[in-house]
């Protein structure tokens, strides 16, 4: 069905062991997975839509006048702003459509919405790729964030697709500085059915290094390290960021293989900051994106595509174990301007 990241081998296997695989019948396997698929794609779409709904209805009303003019477009800018979109991919958009409205000759306010949507869709397509479980084994996948934001929770929201679709998973609690969060994702742990490195009152980068080694020795898919919140004017702890990458790396010198930001999409520009910071200081990978349920700041993701676009693997509108999902540039704008 829809599978959360890529798997790849870590070695082409000989062709005459792919052989079977490829030439077997795939109608007969494919057929009812396409079935199931569509409408639970379907029922994602559409709490996506609820989600943006707060920051769609802004842009909506824009388009309700009778005639295409500057005004439109001035109030368009406006809402587009309210949405955290930011001045850069604003004035981006509005260019774009600009040129769009004129190459199509659309004469209807409400047209310009659809056209809008395309304009939004190519912004935010560089942020479309997936995560790609496999080329190390294992892959080592270190998450920070700032507290609230969601981390812990997209952690075990991941955890959970990633055994789903096969993967084995170690978690580590490197979280040492919330009293609670040990304890939060052992109960993830636990709910997943998967291991997970932690010690009280350890050192951060020691439980990660022992995580890492031990991920190795159990042939483990994949080492979720689960880091602690930090805004990112905490520079002793945004160090403490630093030291864990590098102590990563004496585990294994490939990794991190990955590093993972959780945002709040209600926090609009300030994701934006802190995309900014976390990625100067620990060359993100990817993103998650939370709680886009009933945000009026959506357009931050066009903020974060045109000033700093780090790719977007997840986004998440509920607490729900399938409320968080792939990204699709043209599924956000869609479910956006709806």
């Amino acid at each position: 069905m829809f599978s959360f990241f890529k798997k790849k081998s870590p070695a082409p296997a000989p062709a005459d062991a792919v052989a079977p695989s490829v030439t077997a019948p795939a109608t007969p396997a494919v057929a009812p997975a396409a079935a199931v698929a569509a409408p639970t794609r379907q029922s994602w779409l559409d709490k996506l839509k609820s989600g943006l709904r707060k920051t769609g209805s802004s842009l909506a009303t824009v388009f309700t006048g009778t005639q295409i003019d500057d005004a439109l477009y001035e109030e368009l800018e406006a809402a587009l702003l309210m949405a955290d979109t930011g001045v850069k991919a604003t004035e981006q958009l509005l260019e774009d459509l600009k040129r769009r409205v004129k190459e199509s000759k659309t004469t209807e306010p409400a047209a310009v919405k659809g056209l809008l949507a395309e304009a939004l869709a190519e912004l935010l397509a560089p942020l479309e790729k997936p995560l790609v479980i496999g080329e190390h084994k294992p892959t080592v996948i270190m998450v920070a964030g700032v507290n609230g934001a969601g981390k812990t929770t997209s952690i075990g929201k991941l955890t959970h697709h990633l055994s789903n679709e096969g993967a084995t998973v170690l978690l580590a609690a490197a979280d040492t500085f919330r009293a609670a969060a040990r304890e939060q994702l052992e109960i993830w742990a636990d709910r997943n059915r998967v291991e997970i490195i932690s010690q009280e009152g350890a050192d951060p980068a020691a439980v990660c290094f022992d995580a890492v080694s031990a991920g190795r020795a159990r042939g483990k898919d994949v080492v979720l390290v689960d880091t602690a919140g930090r805004l990112p004017t905490q520079l002793h702890l945004m160090e403490e960021l630093k030291k864990i990458k590098r102590v990563v790396q004496k585990a294994d010198e490939t990794a991190p293989h990955e590093v993972l930001l959780v945002i709040d999409g209600n926090t609009g520009q300030n994701a934006l900051a802190q995309v900014r910071a976390f990625d100067d200081a620990l060359q993100l990978t990817g993103l998650i994106v939370t709680k886009l349920d009933g945000t009026a700041k959506g357009g931050v993701l066009a903020a974060i595509a045109r000033e700093r676009p780090v790719p977007v693997y997840f986004i998440g509108v509920g607490e729900k174990l399938d409320e968080l999902e792939t990204f699709s540039a043209r599924e956000f704008a869609q479910a956006l301007l709806s």
